[in-house]
């Protein structure tokens, strides 16, 4: 089912307070512009990401801001196998004993180019990152998410998942399987009740992804991903009105 949300929507205040998040990328884009937001409502973000430096940073601005003190959770998941995922859900059992939210932030993209001059390693690695991850990550906390009634799973997705689109090679293909594991995922949990899962499209954003395929582009044709960060607080919201399934368009 699809629907559209405006991405300054905010939720109530103190809507996430309680609320333990995992945020993956938050280091960069769209992963930190959710981090610093969902903390904003009194989230406890885990941040998840390959660069210890960011990481501290956002935990510093989160702390400086009064929101509560994020975990961080260095990760490189191009290199990560199965079991590193389940020592991850371990610890967040061991430091919180639920999850009430997952944010598949995280993206890998090298730039645009033909099927036939793409590196094998830099295909699978794609593929891993935007995809396999998303669903080692989800399966690792699965139990998480299910010790609470209202736990949200938020995938993004991208335009080039949704339609075939040439020179986007393993970032579309991975793209076009994020839509289906969002759909499997939503079908297999829907008797349980919970988690609530979403894919959402933030549409073009000013990020280093969108500069490695349009380096020539004028700054203000893309939103910053803070603009558009309240469309994934919707998708976490359990006070929102979202549809169990929904394929978001954030406007």
């Amino acid at each position: 089912m699809a629907a559209s949300v405006p991405g300054d929507y905010r939720p109530a205040p103190r809507a996430f307070a309680g609320r333990t998040v995992l945020v993956t990328g938050a280091g960069d884009g769209l992963g930190r512009s959710v981090a610093l937001e969902a903390a904003r409502y009194g989230a406890e973000v885990i941040l998840l990401g390959r660069t210890v430096r960011k990481l501290e940073s956002i935990h510093d601005r989160i702390v400086e801001a009064g929101g509560p003190p994020p975990a961080l959770y260095p990760m490189d998941l191009c290199g990560a196998n199965p079991d590193d995922y389940a020592d991850m859900a371990g610890r967040i059992d061991e430091a919180y004993g639920r999850l009430h939210g997952i944010v598949h932030g995280a993206a890998a993209f090298r730039g645009l180019a033909p099927l036939a001059h793409i590196e094998p390693e830099d295909w699978v690695r794609t593929v891993h990152v935007n995809l396999s991850a998303p669903f080692l990550i989800t399966r690792a906390c699965l139990p998480l998410l299910q010790r609470v009634p209202d736990a949200a799973v938020v995938f993004v997705g991208d335009t080039s998942g949704q339609r075939a689109r040439a020179y986007w090679g393993a970032y579309a293909v991975s793209k076009c399987g994020v839509e289906g594991l969002a759909g499997v995922l939503a079908e297999e949990v829907e008797s349980a009740g919970t988690p609530r899962v979403a894919c959402v499209h933030p549409g073009p954003m000013r990020t280093g992804l969108r500069r490695r395929a349009f380096p020539a582009e004028a700054p203000d044709v893309s939103a910053e991903p803070d603009a558009v960060a309240g469309g994934v607080l919707f998708a976490l919201d359990p006070a929102a009105p979202i549809v169990h399934g929904a394929s978001v368009d954030i406007e």
